[in-house]
């Protein structure tokens, strides 16, 4: 079983900075891109930022210019660094693997939780 394994989380104040890194166990050959998605309490998982096997991104509008993917799919290692954190960006946040390409179920990370102060 490939599980997806996120550090780099914690506590920073306002307008501090963090980066998250996601490495899969084993070598995943069927994925598209990988990303990363948060969870805040009480609403639903979104998207912040994706990257393709060809290297395009895709962003959150709430993210842009302050949050940069990047990373290696072909090495199924993804990170994001996150600059000029606000509080609204607290979230446990997921490391995903894509593979709707393949039609398979992605793969999802167990989380590492932000929390960003005031």
């Amino acid at each position: 079983q490939v599980q997806l394994v996120e550090s780099g989380g914690g506590l920073v104040q306002a307008g501090g900075s963090l980066r998250l890194s996601c490495a899969a166990s084993r070598s995943i050959f069927t994925i598209n891109g990988m990303g990363w998605y948060r969870q805040a309490p009480g609403k639903q998982r979104e998207l912040v930022a994706t990257i393709t096997n060809g290297g395009s991104t895709n962003y959150a509008d709430s993210v842009k210019g302050r949050f940069t993917i990047s990373g290696d799919t072909a090495k199924n290692t993804v990170y994001l660094q996150m600059n000029n954190l606000k509080p609204e960006d607290t979230a446990v946040y997921y490391c995903n693997a894509d593979r709707r390409q393949w039609g398979l179920p992605a793969y999802w990370g167990q989380g590492t939780q932000v929390t960003v102060s005031s």
